[in-house]
């Protein structure tokens, strides 16, 4: 397996390793775990659709879009009413 370096700023690498570290890993083995963790923008919309099909087997559930982005709306706002830290 050949290496890449990857550019990114000081304190997110230091983060990165400690993050590793805790987890007693080396930040290459935690990169590694991560890349094969993360899922890309299509992906995750695969995985949306599957899921959106398996409820509506289950449950015959099958909101409209309209439904949908109301839904996204409300989640949204029930977001915003959250207190970060």
């Amino acid at each position: 397996m050949s290496d890449a370096n990857i550019r990114i700023p000081k304190e997110a690498r230091d983060r990165l390793a400690e993050v590793a570290a805790s987890e007693g890993l080396s930040l290459r083995a935690y990169l590694t775990r991560l890349s094969e963790t993360v899922l890309t923008a299509a992906e995750r919309a695969e995985r949306a659709e599957q899921a959106k099909a398996s409820l509506n087997a289950w449950t015959g559930y099958a909101p409209t879009a309209t439904e949908e982005a109301g839904l996204d709306q409300e989640l949204d706002r029930r977001l915003s009413q959250v207190q970060r830290p």
